[in-house]
């Protein structure tokens, strides 16, 4: 899936904040023996990347519907062609 340079930076972003809260709960986990911690931890970094990724925002629904919309008024070349 490409990717636009604003949403490279939303996901640049979130892991600076997802990176440091996994080690830690890498640290909890296997230093520390605190399993509970450590994989609590390491679900929420999870799942900030995974909302990042997957959730779609009012930001995003703006850009579906143009992509729709100029998808469906403007056709390529290759289209008039068949």
């Amino acid at each position: 899936m490409a990717r636009s340079i604003l949403g490279m930076v939303g996901l640049g972003t979130t892991l600076v904040f997802a990176i440091p809260v996994a080690l830690l709960g890498l640290e909890f986990l296997l230093a520390r023996g605190q399993t509970t911690v450590g994989g609590g931890l390491l679900v929420v970094a999870a799942l900030m990347v995974a909302i990042e990724e997957y959730v779609t925002t009012p930001d995003d629904l703006a850009g579906e519907a143009v992509d729709k919309t100029v998808g469906a008024v403007a056709k390529s070349s290759d289209d008039d062609e068949e």
